[in-house]
């Protein structure tokens, strides 16, 4: 074994048996690169990675690659779950340098961190175009020997390069934001819609929710039905698809064709709550009950199988199990019929298209299973009496899979990934009245408040497990708890989730913000372990941190009358204001921020008197309609001081909505406060 087994990272300790010297990132590893004088070669991967399974198995379980490494490199190992900032550092040289990205990344560094070369996937020997492992690694370690000089000024110009990229204009250098924006994004985030199957874009697919979240909002705040039809028939149609898990719920990361049909298998946290939310919001539009539907079957996957007994989220399940890609997911057949009664078969293999030869082959596996099938909905026409017989083989199957060996899971708990889980059952709680939703996600933010959250020092650390937290300060972590816990409180009106919101914010706003040109880093100033501080701003699969905390600190600001908070929004918006005008399509989630700052939200404030039966009423009202363009606020807690005022005649629940100076007549009636937000405004 080497140094990664006494590490907690999944994924380190999945190479914890490689006869490669194997250090985790660290002070340690770049030491011993100085003093023997070598290259540090950096792999940077996460558990449930396909690709890195496969180099692992081909490259650093071999001997003759690990004695390569071993003797002319230090060698690295990490976890872009854990490490997301080392990450996106290294991520930006390949991509400047390649043009393309991905995992498992490999970069090539100097002793004192700066990156040379680099690449993704890297076979142990040349394949298809792409250079060999070994090749690599005798080529690098002849040219550290024989032309060090040159290796060193290549590196310190690629380092400017990155420096030169990761540099930021002041935040009033920019075009100015107004609505005209939001409608010109609209109309660029309309294109490369795919009019048979949904999704924008190309295979491979990504359900990316923020792109299809934005293009809601804007088609419904510009009445245009195009746009909110893309939406719910992009929704339909990964709905429908092998992307979503047919048997036991949830959505895989992609999928490797247009039509969503083949997934790689493995199953994200951030992705599953994010869709979470935009299902929600096709059912609010819509009215149609099979998004509420989704929205539930993903949150039945994820409390069932992603949560730990204490309320936090686990990160990712696998693609693979026993080797070998979708294999706990696909059926062939003949698995089928023998487990399910002749009716049952009948109705499942017609429902999920499933055949004898299958749609589904691994080209990675030297040895591929046959006949494989991934479900999905190929005829949604389902007679009265068929439902019944449906549901009972879903079931059955459900049943028969849970029997067979699991993809590996990692059982991390991010405090980023697990705030953007919290933020989508506290929407679902409200939405579709969920007892059971609310009371998760109070359990889950009690548990990131125990094992994250230091309150002496008001720290909240990155990833828990296994009993041990780390050390890393990451805005992710600060922005997307908060968005989250602003969400939990919206629907709750509890006045310790605002409290710990507003700490939240004050904390992130702290570390994190740049007061010269607006925005936030990434990672505190005293990060040392970092050749650069980035300002991520990109949102891909992802949000982004700059993205998420904007939106939350608007938000708050609108509920505690905190003019500090949107200041740091309003320069967060102006210093990325370039990138919203010319690309849109590369920052959805910032793009639904702007929206919120352009004109007054609508402010709703539930003054209760103790009436907890009115003002429940109330809050499902109010959340049950499509208004994002709101913020919900009780009285207790740091609320801005005219909500405190505003009385509850005759002891009920009264709902009072405020928009700028103005507000409307007040309202005991749920339907009546409806009726109030459903309205849309238009700047």
């Amino acid at each position: 074994m080497n140094r990664l087994a006494s590490e907690k990272s999944p994924y380190l300790l999945q190479h914890a048996h490689n006869p490669v010297d194997w250090f985790p990132w660290g002070e340690e590893a770049f030491a011993r690169a100085r003093a023997e004088d070598k290259p540090v070669f950096l792999s940077i991967g996460y558990s449930t990675c396909h690709w890195c399974h496969v180099m692992e198995r081909e490259s650093f379980e071999n001997p003759a690659v690990a004695d390569l490494l071993n003797r002319h490199f230090v060698s690295i190992k990490v976890d872009r779950e854990e490490r997301p900032d080392v990450d996106r550092i290294y991520m930006t040289f390949i991509q400047a340098t390649t043009g393309q990205g991905g995992w498992p990344l490999n970069v090539f560094l100097t002793p004192d961190r700066k990156p040379f070369y680099g690449g993704t996937y890297f076979p142990p020997e040349g394949l298809h175009g792409r250079p060999g492992l070994t090749t690599v690694l005798r080529q690098i370690g002849q040219l550290w020997t024989t032309r060090r000089k040159e290796v060193l000024q290549s590196a310190g110009e690629l380092h400017e390069r990155l420096a030169a990229i990761a540099a930021t204009e002041p935040a009033e250098a920019g075009p100015a934001l107004t609505p005209a924006v939001l409608a010109a994004a609209l109309e660029r985030l309309k294109q490369d819609y795919d009019p048979q199957h949904g999704g924008f874009g190309g295979p491979p697919k990504f359900p990316r929710p923020s792109h299809p979240a934005f293009l809601l909002q804007a088609g419904r705040r510009y009445d245009d039905a195009e746009a909110v039809r893309r939406v719910l028939h992009t929704c339909e149609r990964m709905a429908a698809g092998g992307l979503h898990d047919q048997i036991g719920g949830g959505f895989a990361r992609y999928s490797v064709d247009e039509r969503w049909l083949v997934p790689h298998f493995e199953k994200m946290l951030y992705d599953n709550a994010q869709l979470v939310s935009l299902y929600l919001d096709a059912f609010l539009v819509s009215g149609d009950p099979q998004f509420a539907g989704v929205a539930r079957d993903i949150l039945g996957y994820v409390l069932r199988d992603m949560t730990h007994p204490e309320g936090g989220f686990y990160s990712a399940e696998d693609a693979d199990s026993e080797g070998k890609e979708g294999k706990f997911y696909c059926w062939t057949r003949a698995e089928i019929a023998a487990l399910l009664s002749p009716a049952e078969s009948a109705v499942a293999l017609r429902r999920f298209g499933v055949t004898e030869t299958g749609n589904f082959v691994d080209h990675s596996d030297p040895e591929p299973l046959a006949g494989q099938n991934v479900l999905s909905v190929v005829d949604p026409q389902l007679a009265s009496e068929e439902a019944a017989l449906l549901a009972s083989a879903r079931e059955k199957l459900l049943a028969a899979r849970s029997r067979r060996v699991r993809p590996h899971l990692d059982d991390k708990i991010l405090a980023s990934w697990n705030g953007l889980m919290l933020g989508a059952l506290a929407r679902a709680a409200a939405v579709l009245g969920e007892e059971t939703y609310r009371a998760a996600a109070e359990k889950n933010l009690a548990f990131l408040q125990a094992k994250l959250w230091d309150p002496s020092t008001r720290t909240l650390h990155h990833r828990w497990r296994d009993g041990e937290r780390d050390a890393a300060q990451l805005l992710e972590a600060y922005a997307f708890l908060l968005a989250g816990v602003v969400d939990l409180y919206e629907t709750t009106l509890e006045a310790h989730h605002l409290e710990f919101a507003v700490t939240l914010a004050e904390g992130m706003c702290a570390r994190f913000e740049d007061m010269e040109a607006g925005g936030f880093w990434q990672t505190p100033a005293d990060a040392a372990d970092l050749i650069l501080r980035l300002k991520e701003a990109y949102d891909g699969a992802e949000p982004a941190g700059n993205s998420v905390a904007c939106l939350a600190l608007l938000k708050l600001a609108a509920i505690c009358d905190r003019p500090d908070f949107r200041r740091s929004a309003e320069r967060t918006l102006r210093l990325f204001s370039r990138r919203l005008a010319q690309v849109p399509e590369t920052a959805p989630y910032l793009l639904q921020a702007l929206a919120f700052w352009v004109e007054p939200p609508r402010r709703v404030v539930v003054a209760d008197d103790g009436d907890a039966v009115g003002r429940a009423a109330l809050l499902r009202a109010a959340h049950g309609v499509f208004q994002p363009h709101k913020v919900v606020a009780g009285q207790a807690g740091p609320v801005e001081p005219y909500a405190r005022s505003l009385p509850a005649p005759a002891g009920r629940a009264t709902a009072y909505v405020c928009t700028g100076t103005a507000c409307q007549a007040p309202t005991q009636e749920p339907a009546v406060l409806a009726g109030l937000l459903a309205t849309r405004g238009v700047s």
